[in-house]
């Protein structure tokens, strides 16, 4: 009979105090800060994974975990809490190192589709209504894109986190109406740039000349005038704001795409004639707000 024992780590399990592990060495990556508390906020005690430790000279080096130590910290508020580790002690440094860099090279990651799936099996309310609101337009939920299917599921997602769930029915809403489905505009960079027409100009935008003015316009004409403005959503809010302004005596301004927060009781329309509007340049330079708002 073969040895199957090969094929098992020659490792031990040990709760080992978070202040007598040490994660410094020169492989590691740099400790995000930003992930510990993200991950501390949405602490979940059955997400932990073991932390991988190699003892060298009687010190626990982690060379799998170093963030899943923190966020523990963090969240327990103590470096004395133990975590489980999976205990190496026959590694050599350089081969730490070896297995720190290639842990992840045969993962495959999760599909945005998969995990929409596996929340809604989950019970996710949130999920579960996002699922409901895009069937209630008859389309559905799917990992390709096709007719009558919505694949840019990250994007539903982050929406619904954003703005909120009335403003992702409308966004669909919207949608349906202007290109009644057609290929394309259900894509990530259109979704969001709908949205954010609708979160910045709200009831000033108004839907049926949206309908009636950009539903002239393909959803292929509208990706190449996008592409030539800017890269991501925000060249297709711009092309799609600038489609519904033509023409208009009072077209909406086109500097607020680019605010934070939506304008507060002020004017968003302008009385510059269009062809002058379309040429004319903000004062202010937009480009560091952009990169948040309008990532693709």
């Amino acid at each position: 009979m073969n040895d199957l024992s090969k094929y098992v780590p020659n490792v031990f399990f040990e709760q080992i105090p978070i202040n007598n592990l040490v994660s410094s060495q020169e492989y590691q990556r740099n400790l995000s800060i930003k992930h510990v508390q993200k991950a501390a906020a949405n602490f979940d005690l059955y997400q932990i994974n073991p932390v991988k430790v190699s003892r060298r000279d009687n010190i626990n080096y982690v060379f799998n975990g170093q963030h899943t130590i923190e966020i523990v910290a963090l969240v327990s508020g103590s470096r004395e809490t133990p975590v489980w580790c999976m205990v190496y002690d026959d590694l050599e440094y350089q081969h730490e190192a070896d297995i720190f860099a290639n842990q992840m090279k045969y993962v495959k990651p999760l599909l945005p589709y998969e995990i929409f799936m596996a929340s809604i099996e989950a019970g996710s309310d949130k999920h579960i209504l996002i699922k409901d609101l895009v069937e209630s337009f008859g389309l559905e939920i799917g990992s390709n894109s096709s007719p009558g299917s919505i694949c840019a599921i990250s994007t539903l997602v982050e929406l619904y986190d954003k703005y909120g769930y009335d403003l992702l029915q409308h966004t669909l809403a919207l949608c349906i109406g202007t290109w009644e489905g057609s290929q394309h505009s259900f894509s990530s960079n259109m979704l969001k740039a709908v949205a954010r027409l609708l979160y910045v100009y709200g009831d000033s935008l108004k839907d049926d000349v949206f309908k009636d003015k950009v539903g002239r316009i393909s959803v292929k004409e509208i990706i190449r005038s996008a592409k030539d403005r800017r890269a991501g959503s925000l060249g297709y809010a711009e092309a799609l704001l600038l489609y519904y302004n033509k023409k208009m005596k009072f077209p909406l301004k086109l500097e607020y795409l680019y605010s934070r927060k939506p304008p507060q009781n002020i004017s968003l329309t302008s009385e510059v004639p269009m062809e002058d509007y379309e040429n004319e340049e903000s004062e202010d330079d937009p480009e560091s707000s952009q990169l948040e708002l309008f990532q693709s």
